[in-house]
């Protein structure tokens, strides 16, 4: 394999859709959010991005069934009074490097505006380091009206002493030099466990921004599903970490690929 690409699952018109990222990040807020949305909505499948800037490594689930370092595209067709269909990211990873995330996040953004994409939302956590008791939504815009309208829902903006790190901020980045608007949506988060508190208060400011509804009974369910499918990618790393600081000459009988 070499570099980027997308598998095409199959092919899909949209109207107008509107793209949702929520790539893995603090406290897997946005990745509650999305595969939320997914389930409860019957989203479909259609592409799958891969790249060599992933980590070298695969998932094993409780099954041995083995699962590839991967971005998923789903599509998801007009709700209540809306017209306009929806384009939904979520992956169990992101780009290793800065040059990676730049080559993935140009990928998806090219990938998207072909099917007329001009406006955005991602999703993800900000990181207090301590316990939070009621999640704040802090939010960013890449215009003033949009910036405007997030407050209307009672979203705190994100002010000038911090950045957005990672693909959520590089694809608002990357899309405003195609013209597409956008805004980043951050539940307060402490950062150290799966937050499904915070994905609730992210996922009602959504709703309301998107004019949609939708039972998030179940999102505490998904938390959990999540905190088991991190704590076996967190024995992985922990293995593969070990693997490489054994001393030379030392026999390896873990062997894990």
């Amino acid at each position: 394999m070499d570099g980027t690409f997308i598998k095409m699952i199959k092919d899909v018109e949209l109207q107008e859709p509107i793209f949702i990222e929520a790539l893995p990040g603090i406290g897997h807020v946005g990745k509650l959010v999305a595969e939320h949305m997914i389930h409860e909505l019957d989203a479909e499948k259609f592409a799958e991005l891969y790249s060599t800037s992933f980590p070298p490594q695969v998932f094993v689930d409780e099954n041995g069934i083995i699962e590839p370092m991967k971005n998923e595209f789903y599509c998801l067709k007009s709700q209540g009074e809306s017209e306009r269909d929806y384009i939904i990211l979520v992956g169990n990873t992101q780009g290793l490097s800065p040059e990676g995330q730049y080559e993935i996040c140009g990928t998806i953004m090219d990938f998207v505006a072909g099917y007329g994409v001009n406006e955005m939302f991602t999703l993800g956590g900000l990181g207090t380091g301590q316990p939070v008791e009621k999640p704040k939504v802090f939010g960013a815009a890449t215009t003033s009206e949009l910036a405007e309208k997030l407050k209307e829902h009672e979203v705190t903006l994100r002010s000038a002493d911090g950045g957005i790190i990672g693909a959520s901020g590089l694809l608002l980045g990357l899309g405003m030099t195609k013209g597409i608007t956008g805004a980043c949506l951050m539940g307060e988060t402490p950062g150290y466990f799966i937050d499904a508190d915070a994905s609730k208060a992210v996922l009602k400011v959504l709703l309301k921004l998107l004019e949609m509804d939708l039972d998030i009974a179940k999102l505490e369910e998904r938390a959990e599903e999540t905190r088991k499918m991190i704590s076996k990618a967190q024995q992985m790393e922990k293995e593969v970490t070990e693997r490489m600081n054994i001393v030379p000459g030392e026999e390896d009988l873990r062997y894990i690929g």
